[in-house]
């Protein structure tokens, strides 16, 4: 029997660089990044995040939408996905998988129960239920590797039968609990993040909503990426700590280069996880190394947007795709002098050159590790 091929035809997101595909793009394209000094909760000292504007957020939701009884997540994730119902539509057999790593968290504070809404099955209801989701809403929440297992259980679902198209619909907000988490462990940079670099000094969280839409359809016209090939290992090393040997995320890769049908000098594009935590950078630089990437073009998105949870591997494969269509690598901002034990072929700036073949890799908090390769194709 014929394997099934699966598309990615059609994505937006809602971040602090814009409310659209475009605007980001223009944004990273001409080195904006979205990263800014904060100081929203009360108790805790200022810091450097990428956060949305709440002004820009409720005068554009307000624009779109005529209900205000949504969380401002919700808002995120409504705007997200939006556009891309309205073009395609919702079918008796479409899924609608939801990637988040703490969904409504803020809920929690002075509660001495979880409310409801804090649940991340009943946030995924909500968002299913007003677009009209006639199939049972998945839920994601591996850690970091959130966002790109998501896109690979739509394709696996829809190769398997299971659905026709999917939805995938990624999130998380920057609050009071995810920045109190992340100052436990110390992990957070006291200036923007700087991957890879020498000098990092940990992660600079953020937030947004992204949303891509998944078909077995093929396209007829225009430009669309197929899924090729992915895969998600655990390595059990840590709950928190990466393993110094890189193996999930090597053989992440391994399968899904075997699976794609090609061979690591095929891909022209690697978007990595880059949080620019001293051990998780050196370990994708041993990881890619064994993988035979040491000489692929490769960034960290990480310096725009900042570490945006259950959203970053979505956002991330989203500013790839675009990277892809205009065929254009773009620098790994704040990247001074490399600070990692396996040197890479680092983007310092950037650069025309032709986009097939991406791979997109993630690591997160339990040794959880995830790698997708996308192809650029055209009609």
């Amino acid at each position: 029997m014929e394997k099934m091929t699966t598309y990615i035809t059609d994505y937006n997101c809602v971040t602090p660089l814009g409310f659209n595909v475009e605007d980001n793009w223009q944004n990273v394209l001409h080195g904006n990044s979205g990263i800014g000094k904060h100081h929203p909760f009360e108790g805790q000292p200022p810091f450097y995040a990428g956060i949305i504007n709440n002004t820009e957020l409720e005068v554009i939701f307000a624009q779109e939408f005529n209900s205000n009884e949504f969380t401002r997540l919700e808002k995120m994730l409504l705007l997200s996905l939006k556009p891309l119902v309205e073009r395609h539509g919702v079918k008796e057999k479409t899924a609608f998988i939801l990637s988040t790593t703490k969904g409504n968290v803020a809920l929690l504070k002075n509660k001495v129960a979880p409310p409801e809404e804090a649940y991340l099955s009943v946030l995924a209801k909500k968002i299913a239920d007003f677009f009209g989701f006639k199939t049972r809403p998945i839920v994601i929440s591996n850690a970091c590797v959130s966002g790109v297992m998501a896109v690979s259980v739509a394709k696996n679902m829809i190769e398997s039968g299971l659905y026709d198209d999917a939805y995938v619909l990624a999130g998380d907000e920057v609050s009071e609990f995810v920045i109190s988490g992340f100052n436990s462990f110390q992990a957070m940079s006291s200036e923007p993040c700087k991957p890879y670099d020498e000098c990092r000094g940990g992660i600079t969280i953020g937030e947004a909503a992204a949303a891509v839409y998944v078909t077995s359809a093929t396209p007829s016209d225009g430009l669309y990426f197929e899924i090729l090939g992915e895969s998600a290992v655990n390595d059990a090393n840590h709950i928190s700590g990466p393993s110094r040997t890189g193996e999930g995320l090597f053989r992440s890769i391994q399968n899904a280069l075997k699976e794609a049908q090609i061979s690591a000098e095929q891909i022209h594009y690697l978007s990595a996880h880059g949080t620019a935590t001293i051990y998780n950078d050196d370990m994708e630089s041993i990881a890619f190394t064994r993988a035979g990437l040491k000489d692929v073009p490769v960034n960290s998105l990480k310096g725009f947007y900042g570490h945006c949870l259950g959203a970053s591997g979505l956002l991330e494969i989203i500013v790839a795709m675009e990277s892809a269509r205009n065929n254009m690598l773009i620098t790994s901002l704040n990247l001074e002098k490399q600070g990692v034990s396996k040197p890479l072929n680092i983007i310092s700036e950037n650069r025309t050159e032709e986009i097939k073949y991406i791979l997109k890799t993630a690591s997160g908090f339990g040794g959880s590790n995830a790698a997708i390769i996308l192809q650029k194709s055209a009609r």
